[in-house]
């Protein structure tokens, strides 16, 4: 594969862009300037044969919910609000956020003719670099192994997994993050929310639709991590602007957040969190080979594991404190079998160890901690006595070479964005009360499994396709599947979703063996649903 080093040279040496009208890196904007759209052109060769695409860097303005704009010029819908994250003189009760993305259309196909799928990650707070670097998109990151990767330069390689093979793909930044930018008074609560958020992400679609004469085009959503939630609240919301999808792609996925074994223990009586993550526990030990003996079958071993959980360890933690002491004993010694814990310790957690425990004491013996979102990932312990590791192995491997990598991509190649910072992720203080479908449905907490399932009975030939990596610990692979089969569904529309699981992590493409697997699997999935 070509190799790119991301240097000066960055823009000319792999598939070049050529820009047909982009600002002047001379004349970067003032504060209180739009930034106009950058249109390039560029070509990736795919083992199917080269595709030659346009590339749109760009915003769109969304208004948050309730917005009236009966009275607004049409064309306002689309100007670009201030960069600063401040506008002067903004109506008190027009919060605006101008969300940015980049849109790759191959060239010569009729919009009808040709799927478009929206892509964004999730956090919240976090913007869609991560996406748009190292999945899909025509270029990304070069990520071989399961160890940190050198400080810069960093590698751009041209992307043979990219999907524009069979899709036009829409990166987008939620607001507030990348160059997405939101103004107005009280912008933060009009914009950081399941619905509010939901709301933003749906009229952003809605406007691209129009804008680039797509109403007609096979559509879909591919959302990863917080982004799974995102894709059910949007989903059910353009299905209620009567938009129809073809079909909603779910990678590691969260939709009900009472599932989450990060701080299962701040909620105590809710056990699922444990039993779902045990598979994910298993995967782990078996990876850093802290079993014995090794099953040699990955898959067949997990099942194994998803079977004890459902069964055995689930109705044992059921009982609490009513579990025998030999029963407790015996249950103890089959989670230290499956995970490699010591069985006392797992005594002593009362059976539940959640996953800050499980990354933290895996591979204590050697003062290292395992990653939260890939668990192959590995690092030295900070405190050797603390309870959890207090960082992500895999998170300070790969992040400087995802930031810096687009920050040199989307100046250098796509021309947008010089002299404006590109905020990678934020801190927001998220809304996490979530109005689900249905009356008197608001809920303190976020579960957006009726949603999902509101669209599928409305909308019966909704496909749904979720993707998963066994070693991921921060949306366990086993709680999306468990997820799936506890959708409020009739038994019928169950055959519309399917599962696909790799042995990588949460960013299952960060490796490339799975990563091709997802682009064939993802491909063939449109494929079959686009109508074409």
């Amino acid at each position: 594969m070509t190799r790119l080093l991301l240097c000066a040279t960055v823009a000319c040496l792999v598939s070049p862009l050529t820009p047909l009208h982009a600002e002047s890196a001379s004349h970067a904007p003032a504060a209180h300037s739009p930034i106009p759209d950058s249109i390039t052109t560029g070509s990736v060769a795919l083992p199917g044969g080269t595709v030659a695409y346009k590339a749109i860097a760009g915003t769109i303005l969304v208004h948050a919910r309730h917005y009236d704009d009966s009275s607004s010029v049409i064309a306002s819908r689309t100007e670009q609000p201030p960069a600063s994250d401040k506008h002067e003189g903004e109506d008190k009760d027009d919060a605006v956020a101008s969300m940015f993305y980049v849109a790759y259309f191959k060239q010569g196909v009729p919009a009808g003719k040709r799927p478009v799928t929206f892509l964004y990650n999730g956090g919240p707070g976090s913007a869609t670099v991560w996406l748009h670097m190292g999945s899909v998109g025509p270029l990304r990151l070069d990520t071989p192994g399961d160890t940190h990767l050198p400080a810069p330069p960093y590698t751009l390689i041209v992307n043979p997994q990219s999907l524009l093979d069979v899709t036009d793909l829409v990166f987008i930044d939620a607001p507030g993050t990348g160059f997405s930018r939101i103004a107005g008074h009280d912008a933060d609560k009009a914009f950081y929310g399941v619905d509010a958020d939901g709301h933003a992400f749906t009229d952003f679609i809605v406007q691209f639709l129009a804008k680039y004469d797509r109403f007609n085009s096979p559509r879909y959503l591919f959302g990863e991590s917080y982004g799974t939630t995102r894709s059910a609240v949007v989903a059910n919301d353009l299905e209620d602007r009567s938009i129809d999808l073809n079909g909603v792609i779910l990678l590691s996925q969260i939709l009900n957040y009472d599932n989450s074994v990060d701080e299962p223990e701040a909620n105590p009586g809710i056990d699922d969190p444990y039993i779902l993550a045990l598979p994910t526990y298993a995967a782990t030990a078996w990876y850093h080979k802290r079993l014995s003996p090794m099953p040699a079958d990955l898959p067949a071993f997990l099942r194994e594991v998803e079977h004890f959980a459902l069964t055995d360890y689930s109705a044992a933690l059921r009982q609490g404190a009513d579990l025998p002491a030999d029963q407790r004993k015996a249950i103890a010694a089959k989670l230290a079998a499956y995970t490699g814990l010591p069985a006392p310790y797992i005594l002593r957690s009362g059976l539940r160890v959640n996953g800050g425990q499980f990354t933290k004491e895996l591979l204590a013996d050697a003062g290292m901690t395992t990653g939260r979102l890939d668990t192959r990932f590995s690092g030295p312990t900070l405190d050797p006595v603390s309870r959890e590791a207090g960082y992500d192995p895999q998170s300070t491997a790969l992040s400087s070479a995802y930031v810096s990598a687009f920050n040199v991509y989307v100046r250098q190649t796509l021309h947008y964005g010089e002299g404006v910072t590109y905020k990678e992720g934020i801190e927001v203080n998220w809304d996490f009360k979530h109005h689900r479908p249905g009356p008197d449905s608001d809920n303190p907490g976020t579960n957006v499994m009726p949603d999902l399932a509101r669209v599928m009975k409305e909308d019966p030939k909704l496909k749904i396709m979720l993707n998963s990596g066994y070693y991921d610990l921060a949306t366990p692979y086993f709680e999306g599947v468990y997820e799936m089969k506890h959708l409020p569904i009739p038994a019928s529309l169950y055959g519309n979703i399917e599962f696909k699981q790799y042995a990588s992590g949460h960013m299952v493409y960060v490796k490339p063996d799975a990563l091709q697997r997802l682009h064939d699997n993802v491909a063939d999935f449109i494929r079959r649903t686009d109508n074409l």
